[in-house]
């Protein structure tokens, strides 16, 4: 019996496993614990301690020891045709128990999502892996992350990043994309030299990013195939325990701006003002982190998304850098319909600044 075989036989059981690990059972997502249970507690695993830093490239490869970890990359395209797109491509991987294993008695599960966003159509899949058995992974260098068919692979040359350069690929029903990546621009960590505070409690996660990358390939979408070009943006982020207890959920922010400049912001919810962070980011890739509060994010308009009210036009202030723009969704109904569920889509941005980019809000 081959591993795809006992991947498929397992599915269920990992999705289980999966849901034990991210939910709290029968409770909803404002539940304690925070958004998906990432404000449980850490015991047994490694948490991010300040000052340890970021070594490369090392840490683009997993982190067993820590309970959850990503690589989340997301792009904003524009087609032949003269339509915009976005894609997302990501990787989750989620401890049992903070260590290796070999074949099935490996406690790393791996959860797999792609989608592809139109202006009036939004495609999402998703896959479930074991680690241990080759059907997922990621191995930092040469670098390489996958699940079954789906991969972002390194093609950079010897000597330079293994990020600096990546072919990425995935389909679901009705959607598919092969795209080339090419840095143009270095790696940004987040927070204090990748050390990102989550919560005035001090909850934290190991955080960094590559938002300069040009993109080119091709899309499929319900059989037609479109080439396109555009831009992209990679986190890269692990914990074990990145949430406050009563924290409900997030509001993640990456705009591209026209002018070469980036912004990484997030609003933590906690049912008060919430815990706010932010990076700029110049167009050379020198970061600027920002104080706590430091952003301000205000919801514009609300959407009915899936039977839930969304926020999908926010706007975004940062005074320090003369920021005061509206954020606007490319298509209200970007809903992640997933195991764990969230909205997750590309965004235009207007006002002082213009640019495009992406939008994350989980917990609602």
């Amino acid at each position: 019996m081959n591993a795809r075989h006992h991947a498929a036989r397992g599915r269920f059981a990992l999705a289980a496993a999966l849901a034990g690990l991210f939910l709290i059972p029968g409770a909803p997502p404002t539940a304690a614990q925070g958004f998906a249970g990432l404000g449980a507690t850490a015991e047994g695993f490694a948490v991010p301690e300040r000052g340890a830093g970021l070594a490369f490239p090392r840490d683009h490869g997993p982190h067993p020891d820590y309970r959850i970890e990503w690589w989340y990359l997301t792009s904003v395209l524009t087609g032949e045709d003269g339509r915009d797109y976005g894609i997302q491509w990501t990787l989750f991987r989620s401890a049992l128990a903070p260590r290796e294993g070999a074949g099935w008695d490996s406690p790393q599960l791996w959860l797999g999502h792609a989608a592809l966003t139109t202006p009036d159509r939004h495609f999402a899949a998703e896959r479930y892996g074991r680690g241990g058995i080759g059907q997922a992974g990621v191995v930092a260098e040469p670098f390489e992350a996958w699940i079954d068919d789906w991969r972002m692979t390194g093609t950079a040359p010897p000597g330079a990043d293994p990020l600096s350069a990546l072919e990425l690929s995935a389909a679901g029903e009705g959607f598919g994309y092969a795209l080339r990546l090419a840095a143009q621009g270095p790696l940004v960590p987040q927070g204090e030299q990748g050390y990102s505070v989550k919560s005035a409690a001090g909850q934290a996660s190991w955080y960094y990013s590559q938002p300069f990358y040009e993109v080119e390939g091709q899309l499929e979408i319900e059989g037609e195939t479109i080439a396109v070009t555009g831009q992209a943006w990679l986190d890269r982020e692990w914990s074990s325990q990145p949430l406050a207890a009563d924290q409900t959920g997030w509001d993640w922010f990456s705009l591209m701006f026209d002018d070469g400049a980036r912004l990484m912001g997030f609003r933590l919810r906690d049912g008060g003002a919430g815990y706010t962070s932010a990076t700029w980011i110049e167009p050379d890739g020198r970061p600027t982190p920002m104080p706590p509060g430091a952003l301000r994010v205000t919801p514009l308009r609300v959407a009915e998304v899936a039977g839930r009210e969304i926020p999908v036009d926010w706007r975004l202030e940062l005074p320090a850098r003369d920021l005061d723009v509206t954020v606007e969704a490319m298509n209200d109904a970007a809903w992640m319909g997933t195991s764990v569920p969230y909205w997750e889509g590309p965004i235009t941005i207007s006002g002082s600044h213009s640019g495009r980019g992406y939008l994350e809000m989980t917990g609602y």
